[in-house]
């Protein structure tokens, strides 16, 4: 049904809302929307409000102008996302909350609620990670045009730039993708190099940590005032040495489908979520987050017995 056949089926709307046949075709479309924007802002809690933002400017819109409804949603959400992105980079300071990717965190082996599990396994955390670092304008063109197969020339009319300097922008998208991305290894592999992390990190085995670390290991710390990063695996070892000290308690988990772990301290709180990318045998990156505040909304598992 085109949006003219659902504006001459809304005629009689009224003030108290629109039409309960375009309230029912934009449901239709959410789930995808909300799919595009996540991609777009790395937070399903902003991906919501994106496509919250799109609803209510169709709810301003005359039905009958728009052609293509999905057509439509797609080039607002996409410029609600713009708009996102770029008032994050113009800030002074950026927001905890802006530059941390959504988490999901699950016990290893265990399964991920419905929604959230769909997000991670379809946006893992280094790809979003990787997406961060594109400008708006190449985020929006790679994710529209190699994750939901936009054309073009539409990517174009949303961003204001020719069909062929929306190519250009993807290309170059792609190309930072794709020259930062990781491979894939099998998780059983990856875990035994977290467990051998940790392992080492708890019987204080400074060169053991070293072996485990990739020579250029970047280490990741958010925290309410900003984020902390730690390069080089000697870099990394020392104040990893010094955190395991506090650990009394320690549980696998996966974080975005990738190894972690979640540890508590002697008091019985959480002391943070770490998630480890493994690549050759050796961790390249690691993410800490330890925040009490951002922990206790993250729905973590219970503290082993």
């Amino acid at each position: 049904m085109t949006m003219t056949e659902f504006a001459q089926e809304g005629n009689d709307m009224t003030g108290s809302g629109p039409h309960e046949a375009l309230a029912g075709a934009f449901e239709q479309q959410r789930e995808r929307l909300v799919a595009v924007a996540y991609r777009m802002l790395g937070s399903r809690v902003d991906a919501e409000d994106a496509v919250q933002e799109a609803w209510i400017r169709l709810a301003r819109q005359d039905a009958a102008a728009i052609d293509n409804l999905a057509g439509w949603l797609t080039t607002v959400v996409g410029r609600v996302c713009i708009d996102v992105l770029r008032s994050r980079k113009t800030r002074a300071e950026l927001s905890y909350d802006d530059r941390l990717p959504e988490l999901v965190v699950t016990v290893d082996g265990g399964a991920a609620p419905e929604d959230d599990a769909m997000l991670a396994e379809s946006v893992g955390l280094a790809l979003l990670v990787v997406l961060d670092t594109l400008t708006p304008t190449e985020r929006l063109a790679f994710v529209l045009h190699d994750m939901f197969a936009v054309p073009f020339a539409e990517i174009g009319e949303i961003i204001g730039r020719s069909t062929d300097a929306t190519k250009m922008l993807a290309s170059r998208a792609r190309r930072k993708v794709q020259g930062t991305s990781l491979p894939e290894q099998e998780p059983r592999q990856q875990r035994a190099v977290v467990d051998a992390f940790l392992a080492a990190a708890r019987n204080g085995d400074f060169e053991g940590l070293v072996r485990l670390l990739d020579p250029k290991v970047t280490w990741r710390t958010y925290h309410p005032q900003g984020v902390m990063t730690t390069v080089g695996a000697a870099e990394v070892a020392e104040p990893v040495l010094r955190g395991a000290r506090s650990m009394t308690s320690v549980l696998s988990v996966l974080v975005n489908g990738k190894p972690g772990f979640v540890a508590w301290g002697a008091n019985g709180k959480v002391l943070g979520v770490v998630a480890c990318t493994v690549v050759d045998g050796r961790i390249v990156e690691l993410l800490t987050v330890s925040d009490r505040k951002r922990l206790d909304t993250m729905g973590l598992p219970e503290r082993p017995e």
